[in-house]
């Protein structure tokens, strides 16, 4: 069986189209803007939501919260700093993942199931941030 190594041309045409990578960038970082936007809108929940979660203090976890959820994204989107940005939000992720679904630490049943789903759900947007921060490192850069 031979593996083809390249798409389908019209498949080629969406991938090398401008707004393919925006548009893919854009639904990955989705969630984290409109997490961003959620908490600023309400500190005080942003606050709860800390505390849940057992973050102290709690009103400086949701001002850090919202700062990362931001700007990450913003770098992401502008294609400056990507790196840092992919690095936040990703960093940002995995300790969410480990803080809000320790699904290791849970018995058997429906709750486990949902939270081992959640955090490997995690990993992937995880692989998705290293995988933008790897295609910006390789783009072109223009000659000064």
């Amino acid at each position: 069986m031979t593996v083809a190594r390249t798409p389908p041309a019209v498949v080629a045409r969406i991938l090398e189209a401008r707004p393919s990578l925006f548009l893919a960038k854009l639904a990955l970082v989705s969630a984290y803007v409109l997490g961003g936007m959620v908490k600023a809108l309400d500190f005080p929940g942003a606050v709860a939501e800390q505390i849940h979660f057992g973050l102290h203090p709690p009103a400086l976890f949701a001002a850090l919260t919202i700062a990362v959820e931001l700007v990450g994204s913003v770098l992401v989107m502008t294609r400056r700093w990507v790196w840092l940005g992919a690095g936040m939000l990703g960093v940002f992720t995995g300790l969410a993942a480990i803080t809000a679904n320790a699904f290791w630490t849970m018995p058997d049943g429906h709750d486990r199931f949902m939270a081992t789903n959640a955090f490997f759900e995690h990993l992937g947007l995880i692989g998705g941030f290293v995988l933008v921060a790897i295609l910006a490192h390789r783009e072109p850069r223009p000659v000064r």
